[in-house]
């Protein structure tokens, strides 16, 4: 009997499609998406991270460093005030404003004077800074361009280094003699930036090398502001749960008979899938809006005065969660159909599009890829009204396929629901 009952459900198990993708298929998915995210698999998986390079020195050192920095694989530098670079060489503003609109995660400003006391102690009160003008909403940007600046300031210019260097020891220790400056100086040919993109690395030890000052040019060092990121990511991960299991009435108005009854009416399936999109709609604006006053309420999120470009995003984001819900439930065949299927597909969007952990940690394909998810869409868009400060005019690509997605699941989900009308 016990073998019997084994059996049965091993069977139960080979016609549920759904099922085998729950217990075999998921938690495949989720470890490749996380050991591609977070597993040691070399430079190539590495996203490039995208800068902004300001030259006000003008010297040869800060050429190099240029120049050094644009050889690093892992970088894509941007100097010009056009993206093509073909325009003008950045400046400051410019480079800052860059920053604040997220087209870069940090801004590396050469300052005047910087190749005078490239050699000077970091720590010397004499000695020029480098300013990363950083978006702190992306902590580890920052802290790899300030590595890989350290390094190209000691491979791209080592020469220059050394003959500042030797100006340094002049001015507080005294003249070196003539065989002493030549000894020196026979190691210069031998320390030429080609010798140098040998693919050494090189750290800042004991200060020296340049100094490097980060600014927050987002909140100045204030990050309350980032729990709008973790409200949007957990709350859309949750709203598409909800939607979907609210949908789930669909089926159960069929097991009822309550369809028939609905469609023998002049609402028609349109008119009823049209109320219940409506119903979902408002349901999950609520449900953000819940999520968004707790945030303010508890971690003191400055909800308020970004009311405007909340209220739109929230609307088209609910928008297009309802119709998504309603496509999972005119697939579906049962209840426990739908909560599988939803499941699976929902998790995998929440992962790749960024609402289980930042896209700015992934590769450049699978960020990509995570476009391709709805979570993704959303997420920008809270996170240009909560932390960029964006009006509601930027929005428009956020809305433009929000509002996109809204209508062609409307339209899959009445083209699914017509097997209820043939029935």
């Amino acid at each position: 009997m016990i073998l019997t009952l084994v059996r049965v459900s091993w069977t139960n198990l080979k016609r549920d499609r759904a099922a085998q993708a729950l217990t075999f298929l998921l938690p495949i998915l989720f470890f490749s998406i996380f050991a591609s995210v977070f597993g040691n698999q070399g430079r190539n998986s590495t996203a490039r991270i995208r800068i902004a390079v300001v030259d006000e020195d003008g010297s040869e050192f800060s050429r190099r460093i240029v120049q050094g920095l644009a050889q690093e694989t892992s970088l894509r530098v941007r100097t010009t005030a056009d993206a093509d670079g073909k325009g003008a060489p950045l400046e400051r503003a410019a480079a800052e404003t860059l920053v604040r609109n997220g087209d870069v995660p940090v801004a590396i400003v050469l300052p005047k004077g910087l190749g005078d006391t490239a050699a000077a102690f970091g720590g010397s009160v004499n000695a020029v800074r480098v300013t990363l003008l950083a978006d702190v909403s992306d902590p580890i940007a920052p802290q790899m361009v300030n590595g890989l600046l350290q390094k190209v300031s000691m491979t791209a210019a080592p020469d220059l280094m050394m003959e500042g260097g030797i100006k340094q020891f002049e001015r507080y220790a005294g003249t070196l003699t003539t065989q002493q400056r030549s000894a020196v100086q026979a190691w210069l040919p031998q320390m030429k930036p080609a010798g140098a993109q040998s693919g050494a690395t090189a750290t800042r030890d004991g200060g020296f090398g340049i100094g490097v000052d980060t600014v927050d040019v987002m909140r100045q060092g204030k990050t309350e502001s980032l729990v709008s990121f973790y409200a949007a990511g957990v709350g859309v991960m949750f709203l598409l749960f909800s939607a979907s299991g609210a949908s789930g009435s669909l089926l159960d108005e069929v097991d009822s008979g309550t369809l028939d009854r609905v469609l023998s009416t002049r609402l028609g399936m349109s008119g009823l899938l049209a109320a219940k999109w409506l119903f979902l709609t408002t349901m999950g604006t609520l449900q953000l809006t819940v999520m968004f006053l707790w945030a303010k309420i508890a971690f003191g999120l400055d909800f308020f005065h970004h009311l405007p470009g909340f209220f739109v995003m929230t609307v088209f984001t609910a928008a297009a969660a309802g119709g998504f819900g309603l496509v999972l439930a005119t697939i579906a065949r049962t209840r426990a159909q739908l909560s599988s299927l939803s499941t699976i597909i929902i998790l995998t969007m929440s992962a790749l599009g960024g609402s289980m952990f930042p896209r700015f940690l992934m590769s450049e394909t699978m960020q990509k890829f995570g476009l391709l998810t709805f979570n993704a869409w959303a997420l920008d868009g809270y996170l240009k009204v909560f932390w960029r400060d964006s009006p509601i005019w930027a929005l428009w690509p956020q809305v433009l396929v929000l509002g996109t997605l809204a209508a062609v699941f409307m339209s899959l989900a009445r083209t699914f629901a017509r097997r209820w009308e043939v029935a």
